[in-house]
């Protein structure tokens, strides 16, 4: 597999952000650069910061985002710190922000990175090849009742324990070290009938072991705590998820911040002192069109929520 990555949504996300030429904008997941080009190519005096832990993705990004790089600020950063990256700028409030939460193609593409169940390499799935944690030593040493809940709650794995058994019976003779022995040890838990769905077998269980090595969930917390406080008035946030318990996060932040009263409904005015600070744009999330699937079908489970700081 190659090719250039595609950015997911995207011109829903321009649309959106509601760009101003002369704004600040946060793209914290810059990924190879296309949705901060489309961006770049709308601002006149605005300023573009960029984030994203992965080196790779920072050299490739600047390379496409030259022609702009007047205004262009690049951070190779983890998007939970945030608030710390814009204090580090001087920058007080932005009037966007964008974040991709997907793996990007070249990510998946580049077998090495061991993201990828279609293709063998070492179990890594490190964001940021600098970080201590690999996929290795998570499906090696952590016990199995931890994998076993990762599996079910990060992955939605309803074989979750029977693939934790197989991987403690399978690594007590010898480690899994690469990807595709990482697949066999899923495909050797699962009963015939699940191995014939349509969805690859292994899909879950990486997706899983990569939201544990990066700490994804926890990081896209506080990213969303920070992202909606440091919006300016009318400011724009965009968030498009690949999995339905990303997507759940992104909801209830964006909840608790437009609906967070917790008076009881016979009070007749609220007590509690919640103040609405976000209005949802998109009471349901957008998803990709027909045209866009066809062009790209590792869209197919995106989903863009967007919010407005009030």
């Amino acid at each position: 597999m190659g090719g250039a990555h595609v950015p997911v949504l995207l011109n829903e996300c321009i649309e959106g952000l509601r760009l101003r030429p002369d704004g600040t904008y946060v793209d914290g997941t810059l990924g190879r650069g296309g949705h901060s080009e489309a961006i770049c190519r709308r601002l006149t005096t605005g300023r573009l910061i960029g984030i994203d832990r992965d080196e790779a993705a920072i050299v490739e990004a600047g390379e496409r985002l030259r022609p702009w790089s007047g205004r262009v600020t690049l951070v190779r950063d983890n998007f939970r710190r945030l608030g710390g990256i814009l204090d580090d700028l001087g920058i007080e409030k932005v009037d966007g922000m964008l974040f991709d939460l997907g793996v990007s193609s070249p990510q998946l593409d580049d077998a090495s990175r061991g993201f990828s169940y279609m293709a063998d390499a070492p179990l890594d799935m490190r964001m940021d090849k600098s970080d201590g944690l690999t996929a290795y030593e998570v499906v090696n040493t952590w016990d199995e009742a931890e994998l076993r809940r990762i599996f079910f709650e990060y992955g939605e794995e309803r074989y979750s324990g029977r693939i934790a058994s197989a991987i403690e019976r399978r690594r007590r003779s010898s480690p899994i070290a690469t990807t595709l022995e990482f697949v066999e040890v899923i495909k050797s838990a699962m009963p015939p009938a699940a191995l014939r769905e349509k969805q690859h077998p292994a899909k879950r269980c990486f997706q899983a072991i990569r939201i544990a090595v990066n700490d994804e969930l926890g990081a896209l917390r506080e990213m969303l705590d920070t992202a909606l406080d440091r919006l300016a008035t009318g400011g724009r946030l965009c968030v498009i998820s690949f999995h339905s318990l990303e997507d759940r996060i992104v909801k209830s932040a964006i909840r608790a911040r437009e609906n967070g009263c917790t008076c009881p409904p016979e009070f007749p005015v609220c007590v509690c002192g919640f103040k609405k600070t976000v209005m949802s744009v998109t009471k349901k999330p957008v998803t990709p069109g027909e045209e866009e699937l066809s062009s790209n079908p590792r869209a197919r489970s995106a989903k863009l929520r967007i919010a407005e700081r009030l």
